[in-house]
């Protein structure tokens, strides 16, 4: 475990210290469960009561909070972001799924190995493939024929990825997630299916972390496209042709029909659905649970998502709803007669 003092860390991710600069740090936790040797951020007004309580050694804070006398700070305008670099150096993750080649992985002939890539147990690498320096591929995964993986790009255990893909350099990808499945192409004649090839590929940019148990089709013909930048979160459905910009985020569970086109920097809540062949323009928050039927086209924020009520209130606007049509025939009724007087 790795321990660093308070002045290290301030010149590590832009802060200023407010106490003893010689503290050492040992670990990042929440106001609420940190203990002494830990350090804790506060980003948020409503936890500021939680400051009297803590046991954190020290706060990462914005420059106008009043910290208690005994908790030394760690100021700077976004606190947030001193949290997740703070996080990234006192990391107790692994830092990597494998060390070596080990000698249960198969590798084709025909692969173009970088210097120091490392390919866990029972990984399967296909003819033609193109591993990039300081590749790490986790146990027991997949990677398809002539794909092509940039340089310190890390596979958790048991991703699958199919034929001809691209993948950039200093991508994550978490375990369990598939890349390069056929899309939904399917024709239909006389009530029977006919299923239509799919020849496009999946290309994924650089910077991409993609979470666990999540699935990218590859595209009918053109390619499914994961721009720079790009996070996703676990169990998303990315489907066939489908773009999404740079530096987008997209929440846990969240599915993107085919074609669809997501811009640059747009927020994307979880459990959203968005429709195929339809376009989503830069700069624009989703809210979770919304289901987007038709084009947006000015940046701002959007929801259609239904909140939690209680029973009773869910059940008489229920009630009501199934009203509307005859209600607005009523007005309508009653609109015509007005006119006529």
């Amino acid at each position: 475990m790795q321990t660093l003092t308070l002045q290290q860390l301030a010149e590590a991710i832009g802060a200023e210290v407010h106490g003893d600069a010689s503290l050492p740090i040992k670990g990042v936790a929440t106001l609420a469960s940190a203990q002494p040797g830990h350090i804790a951020f506060l980003a948020n007004a409503k936890y500021r009561s939680q400051l009297d309580t803590t046991q954190a050694s020290a706060v990462i804070c914005a420059p106008d909070v009043e910290l208690p006398s005994d908790i030394t700070g760690l100021r700077m305008r976004n606190p947030y972001a001193g949290f997740a670099k703070a996080a990234q150096l006192l990391d107790t993750t692994p830092s990597a799924a494998a060390a070596g080649v080990h000698p249960s992985a198969q590798v084709h002939t025909s692969v173009k190995v970088g210097q120091n890539v490392a390919i866990g147990a029972n990984s399967v690498i296909a003819e033609g493939v193109e591993l990039g320096d300081n590749v790490t591929i986790g146990v027991g995964c997949y990677v398809g024929p002539q794909t092509k993986i940039g340089a310190h790009t890390q596979l958790w255990q048991h991703v699958v990825i199919y034929h001809n893909c691209v993948i950039g350099e200093h991508c994550l990808i978490h375990a369990g997630t598939v890349i390069g499945a056929d899309g939904f192409g399917w024709a239909n004649e006389g009530g029977k299916w006919i299923k239509i090839p799919q020849l496009g590929r999946v290309v994924i940019g650089d910077r991409v972390d993609i979470g666990a148990s999540t699935t990218i089709d590859r595209g009918a013909l053109d390619d499914t496209v994961i721009s720079n930048g790009v996070i996703i979160d676990n169990q998303c459905q990315i489907a066939h042709n489908a773009f999404i910009d740079e530096d987008t985020a997209i929440a846990g569970c969240t599915v993107l029909a085919g074609s669809s086109r997501i811009g640059k920097r747009c927020l994307i809540g979880g459990a959203s659905a968005i429709n195929g062949h339809i376009s989503i323009c830069d700069d624009v928050q989703i809210s979770g649970f919304s289901m987007v039927i038709k084009e947006i086209t000015e940046p701002g924020a959007y929801a259609s998502g239904i909140p939690a009520a209680p029973q009773r209130e869910w059940r008489r606007n229920g009630a009501r709803y199934r009203q509307l049509d005859d209600l607005f025939q009523r007005v309508k009724k009653i609109e015509k007669q007005l006119e006529q007087e």
